[in-house]
């Protein structure tokens, strides 16, 4: 089946459905089934879909009107995405700000989508905030959800949650087209962009994600990366509103290890600081080890771990004797050790934001583990490109998803077309045009090449590709891959993953 055969076939698939009516499904489904975990706290898929209505109802009472704008300025935690949920069934469109924008950033971005409300964690959000005010006349309301100060202009979540008595049936009028969020670029190359994402997009990208996995209906999940973050909105937001996934939070990324722990997630996405860290920490212990003959053992049962992957790559397939000699790692080795960084149960890991050192992917191949490259932007609503299961290879970021065009322009820049693509940026007419040409094609700003059987590798970035005296072209992620392998090399943490302790005590 060819590339735009696949893409009506999944469009018809969700068409006419937006999130609203997949969150009532899954409620109805599996009212009883658990849905998200916020410390000692689970809600279930019924209780899920009751409060989002009622925080529906409440922006409605406040006097949020359809197509207006609802800053979210919070943590992974239950309530962004219960507010986020509520702002799209009142008809409104929810945006989540980076937590760690300064105040003149957050003038910027509230002004440029015209925030008629904000929903804030607490006082430390607030702080970045009250010094802008009087720049963003738009603004109605603020509600903050711990701390609240009293006596203050603001609004108590409590007393917000109590507007929301009166049923509000607004989610019945939401269409496919109609615009799910607006999620702002990091501003690295230049001002903030806010990215139009549309129910269709979004439920075209977990319709293929669904399809593409190997895992159980209601999986387990963690989440832990900002939800201003495309990958994290539609892992942990809307792909388990499909499917009924249990979705762990981890609002302090210092604690992800002991959220791992405890989740025992089915699937589990790491930007590649996350999987380097996890690799030294188990390099430590092992390196702790004084029993030689144990060090033995273990790197022999890597080894097997590691053929066991690589046999699986594309266009090959294992021999009974890897499988065997697996089976016998995996049961006295290699099962232990995955148990110890809370992925005992991982049946699907994943990489991206950046490209994942062969040498991690390799040691994670020791413990039995594929971490699966995918490739993709919040302008194409997450992955466009991806290693599967039972396509891989490792060091790509593998092939179009179904019903997505991929294609390389004269100079090497990856472009994309398909239903996940962005219509363009907010407010932004000649960016837009930058972005998408007259045939649609998303011009991504990433050079890649294209293997014969059609996996993706990303080369560097458009505009970072250094011209030496000479005329060559070098690609600067290619040196600094490299000295990152260094051990005397280190690099800082990103804000999502700095800080995490690795090893549980």
């Amino acid at each position: 089946m060819g590339v735009l055969e696949d893409r009506a076939r999944i469009e018809k698939e969700i068409a006419g459905r937006t999130i609203a009516d997949v969150l009532r499904a899954t409620a109805e489904r599996h009212p009883d089934a658990p849905a998200y975990t916020d410390g000692e706290e689970t809600l279930t898929w019924a209780e899920t879909r009751r409060q989002v209505l009622r925080i529906a109802a409440a922006f409605a009472a406040l006097g949020l009107s359809p197509g207006e704008t609802v800053a979210l300025m919070m943590p992974n935690r239950t309530e962004h995405v219960l507010a986020d949920l509520g702002v799209v069934h009142a008809g409104g469109v929810p945006t989540t700000f980076y937590a760690t924008l300064a105040p003149d950033q957050v003038a910027y971005v509230a002004a440029d989508c015209e925030a008629r409300y904000a929903v804030l964690d607490g006082p430390d959000q607030l702080d970045r905030w009250r010094p802008v005010l009087s720049r963003l006349p738009s603004l109605r309301k603020i509600i903050v959800l711990d701390g609240c100060p009293s006596g203050s202009p603001y609004v108590a979540w409590e007393d917000f949650l109590r507007l929301g008595d009166a049923p509000c049936d607004r989610w019945r009028s939401l269409t496919p087209d109609d615009t799910l969020t607006v999620l702002y670029t990091s501003g690295t190359t230049g001002r903030p962009k806010g990215v139009v994402i549309t129910h269709r997009m979004a439920m075209y990208e977990c319709q293929v994600s669904a399809s593409t996995t190997d895992l159980p209906q209601e999986n387990v999940g963690v989440s832990y990366l900002p939800l201003a973050h495309i990958a994290d909105r539609v892992l942990s937001v809307y792909l388990p509103a499909l499917r009924g996934s249990h979705v762990f939070f981890c609002p302090d990324p210092a604690r992800l290890a002991a959220v791992l722990a405890t989740a025992r997630p089915h699937g589990f996405f790491g930007v590649p600081r996350v999987w380097e860290k996890m690799m030294a920490a188990l390099q430590a212990a092992l390196a702790a080890e004084p029993d030689e003959a144990k060090r033995a053992a273990v790197a022999a049962a890597m080894d097997a771990g590691r053929a066991y992957v690589e046999s699986h790559e594309y266009g090959r397939s294992p021999s009974p004797a890897v499988l065997e000699a697996f089976a016998r790692a995996d049961a006295s080795v290699l099962a232990p050790m995955r148990a110890l960084v809370g992925l005992d149960r991982v049946q699907h890991t994943l990489s991206a934001a950046a490209p994942l050192p062969v040498e991690v992917a390799r040691f994670f191949a020791g413990l039995g583990l594929r971490i699966l490259d995918v490739y993709g932007m919040t302008e194409t609503t997450a992955a466009v490109t991806a290693n599967v299961p039972d396509a891989f290879k490792l060091g790509t970021v593998g092939r179009a998803m179904p019903g997505v065009e991929l294609r390389l322009a004269e100079d090497g820049e990856i472009l994309v077309r398909g239903s996940t693509c962005t219509p363009g940026y907010l407010n932004l007419p000649e960016e837009s045009a930058e972005l998408l040409d007259a045939e649609g094609w998303v011009h991504t700003g990433d050079l890649g090449e294209i293997d014969e059987d059609g996996f993706l590798s990303v080369v560097d970035r458009k505009k970072e590709i250094i011209i030496t005296a000479g005329g060559e072209n070098v690609a600067p992620s290619l040196v600094e891959n490299l000295l990152k392998e260094h051990p005397l090399i280190g690099q800082h943490s990103c804000t999502a993953t700095g800080g995490a302790t690795w090893w549980p005590s």
